[in-house]
């Protein structure tokens, strides 16, 4: 039975009260979704990702879900190989099968930010096929996106993660400064990229369907049961197996509206996460803006035996309120874990690949916490107020149950650090296993032209929210224009004839 008992929407699951401040106060409910990924893998970097989505949707028979906050159909999955597109892909699929049903739900203002695919979709050159569905998605509040970035193919298998189907998202471990395959549709270089997606099947899969034909449903009106038949994937031969049978829960994020409570299950996990770390806390993030993130993870840092923490986030911000107000509070979050830090446990990084003129900063796109050998949190939730509570967002927990998953979360952890600093896993994993510290290990081989560079942020100054950080990152709907049900009538206008 599908995870959510009823299409109604007063009954898709018993909702209780979220475990986390305020959730009495802003109205917020919880959707518990936990299950199992019979195998799991993780996908790290563009490349990797879009290379198993082209094959893995060729196994395709009856449906599949995209759900992402910019969709580019002109994309090339595997430009190392070949020059068919994603559109390419999915017009051959659903011409060569005629049960195959192709669903794709993107927030509708995406492709106007993202501005390349915009253009591409105007053309109006896709779809061309009936059974490709393609919908745009207004958020129910004002301000807010949808953010989640969901794979599902026939309940079997599906993806989630930071990556979107969309332009600017290709890149390699090697992060080479100039990498002539690292380019847009229109032949634009980019700068290097980091991110990271999940592959599941089993349970976990089902369930990543059943948030799909949610939003659907949410957006359109429209709903569908999941798949009657139990269709297995055939996982490929030569793509590792990271973990097996591993325990799995989904946090949902929707902002509330007159209709409906919002859920804010992504900040609870995310504290629940830093809370039960015991000695590595591990982190990639976009963004470093988020005052209630900070506040927990000082609060570890003030602990006489807490966890060290290892923090790896953008540098560079892009666009002037970007800048101010999240470039800003990075600053400001940095200043106020630095004070906590009594023992010298926290390093915030950003990594660098060489260049002609010097170092070359990796974008970090990726969304991701680990915590020991425990637990890893991945998703579409960055470290913001607004993937707190305004936002649409979908995370992933996995939580060991076994040493072999213990040893492949620390493999994962040891693979990410070694690419940032250009060494091999093996090396990394020994730098580690001597020390039994990820800054020690860091540290000890940290010594070439690509690596981890610290913030340098002073610990004079101010620790509070830059002015305008209520308007420009705010945590929930504007309040008045919620009682005046604006949200509401956006919603009601995108919804289709």
């Amino acid at each position: 039975m599908s995870a959510f008992e009823t299409t109604s929407e007063q009954a898709y699951l018993t909702r209780t009260k979220a475990q986390h401040p305020d959730s009495e106060k802003e109205g917020n409910t919880a959707l518990r979704l936990q299950g199992r990924a019979e195998k799991a893998a993780f996908l790290i970097n563009g490349n990797q990702y879009f290379a198993e989505i082209s094959r893995t949707l060729r196994q395709a028979r009856r449906t599949v879900w995209i759900i992402g906050w910019d969709f580019n159909p002109d994309i090339l999955l595997e430009p190392e190989k070949s020059d068919e597109t994603l559109a390419d892909l999915l017009h051959s699929l659903a011409e060569a099968n005629p049960e195959l049903e192709i669903r794709i739900l993107i927030w509708a203002l995406g492709p106007i930010y993202s501005e390349k695919s915009l253009q591409v979709l105007r053309k109006k050159n896709f779809p061309r096929n009936a059974r490709i569905d393609l919908r745009f998605e207004l958020q129910p509040t004002l301000r807010g996106c949808h953010h989640q970035k969901l794979v599902c193919i026939d309940d079997a298998v599906a993806f989630t993660g930071g990556i979107d189907l969309t332009s600017r998202r290709w890149d390699t471990r090697r992060h080479h400064a100039k990498e002539k395959l690292r380019r847009d549709p229109d032949g634009v270089s980019y700068d290097p990229l980091h991110d990271v997606q999940a592959m599941v099947t089993g349970d976990a899969a089902r369930l990543i369907g059943d948030i799909a034909r949610r939003r659907w449903e949410n957006a359109t009106g429209e709903s569908h049961l999941p798949l009657a038949d139990n269709l297995t994937f055939a996982w490929p031969d030569d793509l590792a197996i990271s973990m097996r049978e591993i325990p799995v829960g989904f946090a949902l994020t929707e902002p509330s509206t007159t209709f409906r409570p919002g859920i804010s299950d992504g900040i609870a996990m995310t504290l629940d996460v830093i809370a039960r770390a015991q000695r590595q806390l591990y982190i990639e993030a976009q963004y470093l803006a988020s005052f209630r993130v900070a506040a927990a993870i000082a609060a570890r840092l003030q602990e006489k035996d807490g966890p060290e923490v290892v923090i790896i986030c953008t540098r560079s911000a892009h666009g002037l309120i970007e800048k101010l107000v999240m470039g800003g509070n990075r600053d400001r979050v940095i200043r106020r874990l630095k004070r906590a830090d009594r023992a010298d446990r926290l390093r915030v990084y950003y990594p660098v690949t060489p260049g002609e003129d010097g170092e070359v900063e990796v974008l970090i796109h990726s969304k991701l916490m680990i915590a020991d050998d425990e637990l890893i949190r991945i998703g579409s939730s960055n470290l913001n107020n607004r993937s707190e509570g305004l936002d649409c967002e979908c995370d992933m927990l996995f939580e060991a149950g076994s040493g072999d998953h213990r040893r492949a979360i620390a493999d994962l952890r040891n693979h990410l650090l070694s690419e940032y600093l250009g060494t091999s896993t093996e090396i990394f994993a020994a730098a580690f296993m001597q020390s039994g510290s990820v800054i020690a290990a860091i540290d000890a081989v940290n010594d070439g032209p690509r690596g981890l560079r610290e913030f340098t942020v002073g610990l004079s100054g101010s620790t509070s929210p830059v002015s305008g950080t209520g308007i420009f990152d705010p945590a929930r709907p504007f309040a008045l224009l919620h009682r005046l049900g604006l949200g509401a009538l956006i919603r009601l206008l995108a919804r289709p004839a």
